[in-house]
């Protein structure tokens, strides 16, 4: 239970941070109030990690050879690096931080030849097709579902048709959340045969839950209000495309990054409406923040262990 618990304040820190990802462009469009969103996350978020999450565990805990000892120290230091991007107000991905920390373990064991080079180039790819996906997918359903959108003369009848796609969406976004990102939260401790597959699902699904419901609206503020200005139909499509991106990568067996897909996306309808409304600055500092992610993670647990 002393090992599982950095697991837990990892899921903690990975729900505080995500939940912004999957309601926090209804919650800025005010489709939806903050509560019922991160009561609606938590929900979902523990039925995707119990349905589908199982499948990634091997992924993150078979990345390289762990112990209770050394999976202990990977998690712990990202659930560090977690909340400090979280303190921050900044969206980070919790697959980098990781994996990042799960590298620095390989490296204080084996140095630079005990990192699995096949297995972290497909994850590295995975990472930067993830924003980039995403952005092309939201793209395609703007320009698929607009000219629906704009056939709908009632703004009553638009304004509850928007109201209810951002709760379907939103729902199923956190499903995807469960789905690709429990294996984050407990598949290092998977792989060092602590508990089973399904024993980390229920564990790493019921810590997101509980950071969605607890700390979880500062990063909603800035994904939701601080990269582009979202209208209702926008932010629909935002979420959409970004469950979406989290999906295929599911199928895939490789965790990524639900805060990279959601900003992609974003990103992607503010390159279709004109991107003077892009705040850049804002942008800039979540990039870097995806920057630092991993290399500060791998830092960490290498110095930890060191230690």
């Amino acid at each position: 239970m002393l090992f599982l618990l950095a697991a837990i304040y990892l899921g903690w820190a990975l729900g505080a941070n995500d939940t912004a990802n999957v309601f926090g462009t209804g919650v800025a469009s005010e489709l939806i109030s903050y509560r019922v969103a991160t009561l609606l996350t938590a929900g979902f978020v523990i039925l995707g990690a119990l349905i589908e999450g199982p499948k990634l565990m091997n992924t993150v805990g078979q990345f390289t050879t762990l112990n209770l000892s050394t999976a202990f120290v990977a998690v712990l230091s990202a659930a560090i690096v977690v909340m400090v991007m979280t303190s921050l107000k900044l969206p980070v991905s919790t697959s980098q931080a990781i994996m990042g920390a799960i590298a620095g373990v390989a490296l204080s064991m084996g140095g630079w030849s005990a990192l699995p080079k096949d297995k972290l180039t497909r994850i590295l790819l995975c990472w930067v097709f993830t924003p980039l996906g995403a952005m092309v997918i939201s793209a395609i359903l703007f320009m698929i579902l607009a000219p629906l959108a704009n056939k709908i003369r009632s703004f009553i009848t638009f304004a509850l048709i928007m109201k209810l796609g951002i709760i379907v969406v939103g729902c199923y976004g956190a499903y995807t959340l469960g789905a690709n990102n429990v294996a984050n939260v407990t598949g290092a401790f998977v792989g060092a045969e602590l508990i089973g597959p399904l024993e980390g699902a229920v564990i790493g699904g019921a810590a997101i839950a509980l950071g969605s419901l607890t700390y979880s609206k500062g990063v909603m503020i800035s994904v939701g209000k601080k990269i582009f200005p979202l209208g209702s139909f926008s932010a629909f499509i935002a979420v959409l495309a970004s469950a979406i991106t989290l999906q295929i990568f599911t199928e895939l067996h490789v965790p990524v990054s639900n805060s990279q897909a959601i900003v992609g996306a974003i990103v992607g309808m503010g390159f279709l409406r004109g991107t003077k409304a892009i705040n850049k600055k804002m942008l800039f500092h979540i990039f870097t923040g995806w920057i630092v992610t991993p290399f500060f993670a791998t830092g960490l647990s290498f110095a930890l262990l060191i230690l």
